[in-house]
C-alpha cells in the first residue's frame, strides 16, 4: 500500500501527476460519449469551470504555472494498449464489447483539445470549445485538477511529519466511517468521487478501505482506471450534461419539453438493464415524472441528485405505482452530497420498499474537514459544466433552485415549458 504522505512530502509530479490515464476519469463520461459519438457527433459546445464556493479565490491559491503544466500533460495522455483492451474486452454491467468498434478506434486515437484560461476576480476562467464528444471528456480531468491543486496549496506547508499525522487521522475518519456501515443489510454503496477527490492516490486508498471493510456491500466504482487496477466493477449511467445539450439543441417551446425525453429515447437504444436508470432533475422531478411516456416506467431504476432526497424517493415510488409498476423491483441511486448518516437514514427508511444503491462522493473522496486550521482541506463546489450548445445557452434547473445555471431570460422560460412551480432551496456543499 502507497505511503501518501511520504508521496506528498517527496513530491515529483511526472511520478504523481494529477491525471495518470483518460480513463481516469467516470465510467459514465464514457458511457455518455459513446452515446453524443454515435447521435450528436458534431454539434459544438463550450464547458465553462464554475466555482460555485465564491469565498474561495482558485486564482490566488494555485500557481497558473502549475495548473497549465497539469493541463498540458491532459493533452499529452492517450489510451495505452492495456486500458483499450480492458474497454474493448471487458464485461461491464453484464454486457460484453460495451464500447463499439467504431467509437474504440475514434477514443484509441484521441487528444483532448486545447483549453483558454484567464483569471478573473480572484477565480480562473477555465473554458473548452469544439466537438461535444472531445470536449465532454476534459470535465473529470479538469475539476480533479482544480480540487487537488487546491489541497496541494495547503499541504506544501506541511512538515514530514505533519503529513504523516495528517493522513493517519483522515484514515481514521474513514474508517470510523466504514465501521458505521459495516454490517447493514442489504446496503450497496459505490465510490463516485472521482471529480471532486483529494487526489487519485486518496481515491484509491478509499477505494481498497471499502473493499476490505464492506466486501460485497461495495459495489464499485464510478472511476475507470481504478476498477482495472483492482478488478472491480467501474460504475455509472448518465448525467445532466445530455439534457441539458439536447434542450439547448432544440428549436421551439415544443421540442424543448420533448428533449429529456429523446435523450433517453436514444439511450434506450442503446442499453439495457441497469444502465437504464432515469435522471430527472434536470428541468425538476415532478414535471418530468408528470409528462413521462408510460415506456419510461419500465426502466429498471431512478436517480435522486438535488433537492431533498427523501421526497424525491417517495415521488419516484408513487410514480410507479400510478403507473402499475412494483416500487420493489426498482432501483433508486442516491448520489447527492450523502455521508454516513444520511446513507444510514435513507437505507433505513427505503430498504425493502425498493432497491436501494449509494453512489458516495465528495464526503467519501475528500473529507478533510477538521484536520487543518482554518479548515483549509474542506470540501467545496466546483462544477465543469456544458454552458453552450451550436451557440445557444444551455439551463439546469434543478429540484434545488441553488443548482440552477443559465442566462436569467432562458431560466424563465425553460420554467415556463417545464411547468416548474415553487422549489425550496437547500444549501449546497459539494
Amino acid at each position: 500500500m502507497v505511503d501518501i504522505a511520504a508521496r506528498v512530502y517527496d513530491h515529483r509530479w511526472k511520478i504523481d501527476p494529477i491525471v495518470r490515464s483518460l480513463i481516469d476519469t467516470d465510467f459514465y463520461k464514457l458511457l455518455m460519449c459513446q452515446s453524443v459519438f454515435r447521435n450528436k457527433p458534431d454539434t459544438e459546445v463550450t464547458f465553462s469551470l464554475i466555482n460555485r464556493s465564491t469565498h474561495i479565490p482558485l486564482a490566488e491559491l494555485i500557481d497558473e504555472g502549475e495548473l497549465r503544466e497539469q493541463l498540458d500533460h491532459i493533452r499529452s495522455l492517450s489510451l495505452s494498449r492495456g486500458e483499450s483492451t480492458w474497454l474493448r474486452g471487458n464485461t461491464f454491467y453484464g454486457k460484453r464489447q460495451m464500447f463499439r468498434p467504431d467509437f474504440m478506434e475514434w477514443f484509441e486515437n484521441l487528444r483532448l483539445p486545447p483549453y483558454h484560461l484567464e483569471k478573473r476576480d480572484g477565480q480562473y476562467e477555465l473554458t473548452f470549445e469544439g466537438k461535444w464528444p472531445e470536449v465532454m471528456l476534459w470535465e473529470i480531468p479538469a475539476l480533479s485538477v482544480l480540487m487537488e491543486l487546491r489541497g496541494r496549496a495547503v499541504l506544501e506547508q506541511m512538515g514530514r511529519f505533519e503529513l504523516k499525522v495528517l493522513y493517519a487521522r483522515a484514515m481514521t475518519k474513514l474508517w470510523e466511517k466504514v465501521e458505521t456501515l459495516r454490517g447493514t443489510e442489504g446496503l450497496r454503496l459505490a465510490d463516485f468521487g472521482t471529480r471532486r477527490r483529494h487526489s487519485f492516490l486518496w481515491q484509491d486508498w478509499c477505494v481498497q478501505a471499502l473493499i476490505e471493510g464492506l466486501g460485497s456491500n461495495f459495489t464499485g466504482t464510478s472511476n475507470c482506471l481504478i476498477a482495472m487496477r483492482r478488478d472491480i466493477e467501474a460504475i455509472g449511467t448518465n448525467a445532466h450534461e445530455l439534457p441539458m445539450v439536447y434542450a439547448a439543441l432544440a428549436e421551439d417551446d415544443a421540442a424543448l419539453a420533448e428533449a429529456p425525453y429523446q435523450v433517453l429515447a436514444d439511450w434506450q437504444e442503446e442499453h439495457d438493464g441497469n444502465l437504464r436508470i432515469i435522471l430527472p432533475d434536470t428541468y425538476g422531478t415532478d414535471e418530468f415524472l408528470r409528462r413521462a411516456p408510460d415506456w419510461l416506467a419500465g426502466w429498471t431504476g431512478i436517480r435522486i441528485d438535488s433537492g431533498d432526497p427523501a421526497t424525491g424517493a417517495e415521488n419516484a415510488i408513487r410514480w410507479w405505482q400510478d403507473r402499475g409498476e412494483d416500487p420493489r423491483e426498482k432501483l433508486v441511486i442516491f448520489s447527492d452530497g450523502l455521508d454516513v448518516e444520511k446513507i444510514l437514514e435513507l437505507h433505513s427508511r427505503f430498504y425493502g420498499r425498493v432497491k436501494v444503491s449509494f453512489g458516495w462522493g465528495t464526503l467519501l473522496t475528500n473529507d478533510f474537514r477538521g484536520l487543518v486550521p482554518e479548515d483549509r482541506l474542506a470540501p467545496f463546489s466546483l462544477v465543469c459544466k456544458a454552458v453552450r450548445a451550436n451557440g445557444r445557452p444551455t439551463v439546469k434547473l434543478s429540484d434545488n433552485p441553488n443548482k440552477a445555471m443559465g442566462p436569467a431570460d432562458e431560466i424563465a422560460r425553460y420554467k415556463r415549458v417545464f411547468g416548474l412551480g415553487t422549489q425550496t432551496a437547500m444549501p449546497v456543499m459539494v
